[in-house]
């Protein structure tokens, strides 16, 4: 009997975990099968166990475990299954088999392929654009994130308590001149990211065409001094202005242009024209209005957290909620985008002292409790999980103790009835401590270890930011360790 072949791609919204454990469980589960299966990834690091033209060819079906819009253009003629890279996480056995069974040829015109139509454009949802844009964004936030917290680290000057007494960098020596340099390079990868996502949430919708125009119409809607406002739109602003570049672009795509100037469309006319609209709308309606609400959106946050005691913890307990609820998906990532954005914004319009840290700093203390939680609920509670569970758990800590939140979805998806409320409420602790005893992070790893590794102002050097971190994970595992059932 000739063995099956199959081929596929995964591909989460964010491009970190989703992507490689989705294609671990089809590519286990396809061995245990007896299956010849192969998986491409494409990642935050770009394509990675490319399939060849020939393997496509050969196989007896494609399995797209994906989260954004891919080229499908190579998979025409074949069986094609489309699922979450989530739902390949949690069933991939099932996956195959429905693969295997269902799956109908791509562009056949009025087939599906799982919830995606073929014979037209396939249209993305709303959160899937937007993560189509942060999966962009992500390593450039980290990136410029590190490199603000390593020159934070010569910038704020202490006394003897351990109290900030002074801000700046002394540019007489070499060092400080360095950091000093450091510091501004930090500073354009956060001017850059909203352009960048703006543009790639543009590319998501329309494809290539739209990227310029997203990009510019993003910048100069953050640009407080074309606006002539006292600050920019933040990222509300540039996902009005990739939205609306989006569908411009799409409109223009759908004009039947002579054959003579076809060649150009997509690369001079479609980007100069939607370029030039864009620019327009954002300098001379949308610009200023974005601006005046951003503005006193995050003023009103500040006089809050200035105000009134309790409105930090509030603050920290709703977003450190939001980043346990859905371990990486939408909910988790609008509190993500929503911390940063609150944080590079306010920096632009007030200076580093006036920034605003409370949203940020919660989602960086709750986004490594729900892997740690589990790791932890295994070692306090070893009757309650099996050999496999621990190994598990075990995997889950490698990824929490780096920060990466999506290491806990095997467990939330095996039992989410008593996972999911133990990660949101061990998170929602997590965050209100932090904001609550005033701990602020600057950048770097949001785990116990970013006390370490990066910049995190608080009251008791190193021991607040642990403390607080470690109180959900904590919390996190008692409620999983009380409530789990014994395994036999």
């Amino acid at each position: 009997m000739t063995k099956k072949k199959i081929v596929g791609v995964t591909a989460c919204s964010a491009g970190i975990a989703h992507t490689y454990m989705a294609a671990e469980s089809l590519e286990k589960a396809g061995k245990e099968k007896g299956y010849e299966i192969k998986i491409e990834t494409q990642g935050s690091i770009g394509v990675e166990n490319a399939l060849t033209q020939e393997e496509i060819e050969q196989a007896d079906v494609v399995i797209l475990a994906v989260e954004i819009n891919i080229d499908m253009s190579r998979f025409f003629g074949k069986r094609v299954l489309r699922v979450r890279a989530g739902e390949a996480m949690k069933n991939a056995h099932g996956v195959i088999e429905t693969a295997l069974e269902k799956a109908e040829p791509y562009g056949e015109k009025g087939t599906k392929a799982g919830g995606v139509k073929m014979g037209k454009t396939e249209e993305g949802g709303f959160f899937q654009h937007i993560m189509a844009g942060i999966s962009y964004m992500i390593p450039m936030v980290i990136a410029s994130g590190l490199i603000l917290a390593i020159a934070n680290v010569a910038a704020f000057q202490r006394d003897e308590a351990g109290r900030i007494v002074n801000w700046g960098f002394d540019q007489s020596t070499i060092f400080g001149e360095l950091m000093s340099n450091l510091f501004s390079v930090g500073q354009v990868g956060f001017m850059l990211m909203i352009p960048l996502f703006a543009g790639f949430v543009a590319n998501s919708i329309a494809g290539k065409p739209a990227i310029a125009a997203a990009m510019i119409g993003a910048y100069i809607a953050n640009n407080a001094e074309m606006l002539g406002a006292e600050a920019g739109g933040g990222f509300l602003a540039a996902i009005l202005v990739a939205f609306l570049t989006g569908y411009l672009v799409k409109l223009l795509k759908k004009i039947p242009y002579p054959k003579l100037i076809q060649p150009i469309v997509p690369i001079m006319l479609i980007p100069f024209v939607s370029t030039l609209v864009i620019a327009i709308v954002v300098m001379y309606v949308l610009g200023n209005p974005i601006a005046g609400l951003m503005s006193s959106l995050y003023e009103g946050l500040t006089v809050l957290s200035e105000n009134y005691a309790a409105a930090p913890v509030i603050i920290g307990v709703v977003i450190g909620a939001m980043v346990g609820f859905d371990l990486g998906g939408p909910v988790n990532k609008t509190a993500l985008v929503f911390g940063t954005a609150v944080f590079t914004d306010t920096v632009a319009k007030y200076g580093i002292e006036g920034a605003n840290f409370v949203p940020q700093t919660a989602t960086q203390a709750a986004i490594s409790v729900a892997p740690l939680g589990i790791w932890l609920a295994s070692i306090l509670f070893k009757k309650k999980f099996s050999t496999t569970e621990k190994v598990s758990a075990n995997s889950a800590f490698g990824m929490g103790i780096v920060g990466v939140t999506e290491g806990a979805i095997p467990f939330a998806a095996q039992d989410p009835v008593r996972m999911i409320p133990a990660f949101v409420v061990g998170s929602a602790v997590a965050g209100g401590l932090a904001t609550g005893l005033g701990a602020k992070f600057y950048g770097g790893i949001g785990s116990p270890l970013g006390t370490f590794i990066g910049y995190i102002e608080q009251p008791i050097p190193f021991v607040t930011w642990i403390f607080s971190v470690m109180t959900g994970v904590l919390v996190t595992a008692l409620i999983i360790g009380f409530t789990k059932k014994r395994v036999d």
